[in-house]
Order: C-alpha cells, then sequence, then structure tokens
C-alpha cells in the first residue's frame, strides 16, 4: 500500500482504529464526559442527567446496495447499527438524528420509504428521530447519532482473569447472507434477510448490565475482532471454545454452497449487531445468553488454545 503525498501514512496504512487512536490523541476532555473515545457509546453528564451518545456512518455501496436491499430495508439496518451500540452499553437508545446526502436525482418516496423502515425500528425500543440535517451527495450517506439512557453503563476494558465469555442474538447468518449475495445468490432467504435488516438482542444489554457484566461490545466487525477490542482494552486474553457454537442451517448451507467454512461465518461475519460480553464465573447468565468462552491472563483472542488464522473480521480500507 502506498504511502500519501511526502511519505505521510495514508488513513487505510493505519486502519480504523489506528486512526481513531491519533484522534484521541489530539482531542480533549472536559468533568462532562464519564466515558470518551473508545467504547460503543460515549457517556455524558448534563445538568440534570447523564446521556449515552454514539454515531455511525452509513455510506452507499459500503454498508449497502440498492441493487440488493430497498429503501424500507436500508432505514431498518441504519437504525439497527445505531440502536445495537446504545445496547452494547447496557442502554436503551430514546432518540436518533439522521444526517441524509443524497443525489438529487432520488426519487422523494425512496427517502419517505427509508424514514418509514428508521422509524419501525426505532419502535422496538420505543425511540424516535428527533432531528437530522440533509445535503447534497453523489451516493446515499446516513450519518447517524442515537442517544439514550443506562443504569450502569458497560465499557469494554472490565473483563477479568476468570470471567466467562458469553453472547446474545445470532452470529454468522448476516456474514453468510452477504457472501451468498456477493457472488449472486438470493438465498437461502434466512441468511439474506439477515444481511439486509439485522436483529440486535435489544433487551439482552440491560439485562446484562443488570447481571453485572463485566465488559461487553456488539458484534459489528466480526466476533473474533470485536473481542480483540475487550482483550486490548481490558488487558486480558480471551479463548474461545468451538464446539460451544452451533451452526445454524443456512450458514451451513452457503458455506457448502460457496467451499466455505461454515465456522468463520460464526467467527468472522459481522452485521449481526449480536451481544458478546465477560461476566463473573459465579453470575447465572440471563436467558438468551450462551457460553463461549474463558478470560485469563496474557492477550489477544484465541480459538481452542490457537490462534485463529485469517483475518478476524472486518477491516475498513482493507
Amino acid at each position: 500500500m502506498d504511502s500519501g503525498a511526502g511519505g505521510e501514512p495514508t488513513v487505510g496504512e493505519v486502519g480504523e482504529f489506528g486512526l481513531i487512536e491519533l484522534i484521541r490523541q489530539g482531542i480533549g476532555t472536559s468533568k462532562h464526559v464519564l466515558i470518551g473515545p473508545g467504547d460503543d457509546a460515549a457517556y455524558l453528564a448534563t445538568s440534570d442527567g447523564k446521556v449515552l451518545v454514539s454515531t455511525d456512518l452509513l455510506v452507499e455501496n459500503r454498508h449497502f446496495r440498492r441493487d440488493w436491499s430497498s429503501p424500507y430495508e436500508i432505514g431498518r439496518k441504519a437504525a439497527a447499527c445505531n440502536l445495537s451500540d446504545i445496547n452494547a452499553m447496557g442502554g436503551v437508545a430514546t432518540g436518533l438524528t439522521i444526517g441524509f446526502g443524497a443525489p438529487a436525482d432520488l426519487p422523494v418516496a425512496w427517502a419517505v420509504d427509508m424514514v418509514r423502515g428508521f422509524e419501525e425500528e426505532c419502535s422496538k425500543v420505543g425511540a424516535h428521530i428527533v432531528g437530522g440535517d440533509v445535503t447534497a451527495s453523489d451516493l446515499i450517506i446516513l450519518a447517524v447519532t442515537a442517544l439514550g439512557d443506562a443504569v450502569r453503563p458497560v465499557r469494554r476494558d472490565g473483563a477479568l482473569p476468570g470471567d466467562v465469555v458469553a453472547f446474545a442474538g445470532q452470529l454468522g447468518l448476516a456474514g453468510a447472507g452477504f457472501a451468498a449475495l456477493s457472488r449472486g445468490f438470493r438465498s437461502p432467504r434466512a441468511a439474506v434477510d439477515a444481511h439486509r435488516i439485522p436483529t440486535p438482542p435489544y433487551a439482552a444489554g440491560p439485562q446484562a448490565a443488570n447481571a453485572g457484566a463485566t465488559a461487553m461490545t456488539d458484534i459489528s466487525d466480526g466476533l473474533l475482532a470485536d473481542l480483540g477490542h475487550i482483550a486490548e482494552s481490558s488487558g486480558v486474553a480471551i479463548d474461545l471454545t468451538s464446539s460451544a457454537f452451533t451452526l445454524p442451517e443456512p450458514v451451513v448451507t452457503v458455506g457448502e454452497a460457496l467451499g466455505a467454512d461454515g465456522m468463520a461465518f460464526m467467527l468472522t461475519g459481522g452485521d449481526d449487531y449480536a451481544l458478546v460480553a465477560t461476566f463473573s464465573s459465579e453470575t447465572t447468565l440471563p436467558k438468551g445468553w450462551t457460553r463461549i468462552g474463558v478470560v485469563s491472563d496474557g492477550s489477544g483472542v484465541t480459538v481452542d488454545g490457537k490462534p485463529y488464522e485469517g483475518p478476524a473480521g472486518h477491516q475498513h480500507w482493507r
């Protein structure tokens, strides 16, 4: 990969989290910032309370394609990935704003249908669109900020040796659906639909927080990649047990059709927006949570005691 002008590193070379770390070094903080950059959402103190804040950016042909998904489905997905960030902190979203960029020739009906899908997804947690902005753009861009409440925000940096690792929601289906769509297939329907409209386990975040989860994040880039953030932030090692996973039939079907490893979709596929968390070994896991691994001294994420061969998940600019 070539460096930029004058030999300076490019954003593609430093990667998403390298860029975020450089940005963090150049920004300030204050007494109002209770949790700053580095988690799924920030946590701010206000004059009459506290609020969770998270922003995500969805770009046409990068995060969605109009020939794969309807505007309604794109609206559902845009809302889901932002609501999931609040969920991953153990909170519940209360309102969202949308920055909407679009070409001048985009039919108005497209935008209206997208908002219909967005609002329908928000209704699952009792949230609504509360504002935003619109502008001209060569491609459709959705910049969404979600606001929410949490009794006890759960960060990524609290995992401890001896904790157990568990997940809630579904894994692998969206990744398998993306692989199928990329090869021109429109089935299995369950996998393709999972890519078009994620189904985050919205009740699981607050349940995990109430049960005393020590660390938590949502799975947007892949289980191994996102667990890697918990391991790094907490200064621990995490080992997953492959036999703890049950491969959904559509994942197996896509794997067989494409000559791919179905387990890879479970471990590295993103866009399902499941939750993964760590809990004390003495904690009774909430309903819907499945134990899949353990936390120990050390660093990194392994599977059955061995490093995973291949990419751990999605990487921007790669």
